[in-house]
């Protein structure tokens, strides 16, 4: 059974920083891309950071870049978020996703499985 399980959320003070971890299992997800989304209340699944299947590029939304960055460790088949100078719009909760393919993509109905996801809350 394939599982992605994401890790590292909780309430942070604006400024704060904070990584996610999300940890695969079932397969492995060497070729695959991967990605972060978030999901704030009343708010659509925004895409936050996606990485190819061999980190050797990244893509970042425009509200998060130059203060998230995405990593992958396909030895350990997992990949983080780390977040540094959290804002209180940043507050969702944030899903690990992958899909079936080398290149990343913003979409997110282009990935193919998904975590449950693990809550993050920036106070100010």
């Amino acid at each position: 059974q394939v599982q992605l399980v994401e890790s590292g959320g909780g309430l942070v003070q604006a400024g704060g920083s904070r990584r996610l971890s999300c940890a695969a299992s079932g397969r492995s997800f060497s070729r695959s891309a991967m990605g972060w989304f978030r999901q704030a209340p009343g708010k659509e699944r925004e895409f936050v950071a996606a990485i190819t299947w061999n980190g050797g590029t990244t893509s970042y939304a425009n509200t998060v870049k130059g203060r998230f960055a995405i990593s992958r460790d396909n030895a350990k088949n997992t990949i983080s978020l780390q977040m540094y100078s959290l804002k209180p719009e940043d507050t969702a909760v944030y899903y690990c996703a992958a899909r079936d393919d080398l290149m990343i993509t913003p979409s997110q109905y282009a990935y193919d499985y998904w975590g449950q996801g693990t809550q993050v809350t920036v106070s100010s």
